[in-house]
C-alpha cells in the first residue's frame, strides 16, 4: 500500500488538481506513524491513537487503518521522507486542517503519557513543513496536554 501511496504521490507532479481524499489520508497517517516511531518504540496506546485518528479524522475504515500501519512498519527501513507527505498536506488542507493534524500528531506523542524528545523535534519538523507558526505548534501541544485524564 506505501508503494502504491509513493507512487500516486509522485505523479501528482503531473496532475496538481488529482488528490483525492485516500491519498490525503494515507499522507496523514504516513505522518502520525512517522511520529510513533520517533522514540523507537510504539506503544499500544500510540496503535490506539493512530487508528482513532485514521478512522475519525480521516474516514479510513478500521480495515484500511490498520493495512496502513502494518504496511508502514514493513516498509519503515525504506522511508522517503516526510516532503511528498507533507506537501501532499499543505496542497489540500488548510491552515485549520494542518493544526488538527498538528493537534492529533501531539495527542498520539501523549498517548503513553510522555514525550519523548524525538517525538518532540518530529513533530516540530512537521508543523515546518506544514506551514504551521510556533505560536500554533504550541497551542496544538496544550490542547493536546489539556486533554491528558488527571
Amino acid at each position: 500500500m506505501i508503494s502504491k501511496l509513493l507512487e500516486r504521490l509522485r505523479g501528482q507532479k503531473d496532475d496538481p488538481g488529482g488528490v483525492d481524499e485516500h491519498l490525503i489520508a494515507l499522507s496523514a497517517a504516513t505522518l502520525l506513524l512517522e511520529v510513533a516511531w520517533a522514540d523507537h518504540d510504539i506503544a499500544e496506546g500510540e496503535l490506539d491513537s493512530i487508528r482513532t485518528a485514521l478512522t475519525g479524522q480521516f474516514g479510513l475504515s478500521a480495515d484500511e487503518a490498520d493495512e496502513v500501519i502494518s504496511e508502514s512498519r514493513d516498509r519503515h527501513e525504506e522511508s522517503v521522507g516526510m516532503h511528498p507527505f507533507t506537501r501532499t498536506l499543505v496542497e489540500a488542507f488548510d491552515e485549520q486542517q494542518r493544526f488538527d493534524l498538528l493537534t492529533h500528531l501531539w495527542r498520539l506523542a501523549y498517548s503513553d503519557m510522555t514525550i519523548d524528545r524525538f517525538e518532540e523535534h518530529t513533530i516540530r519538523r512537521i508543523a515546518e513543513l506544514l506551514y504551521v507558526s510556533h505560536a500554533r505548534f504550541i497551542e496544538a501541544k496544550q490542547l493536546a496536554r489539556d486533554e491528558i485524564p488527571d
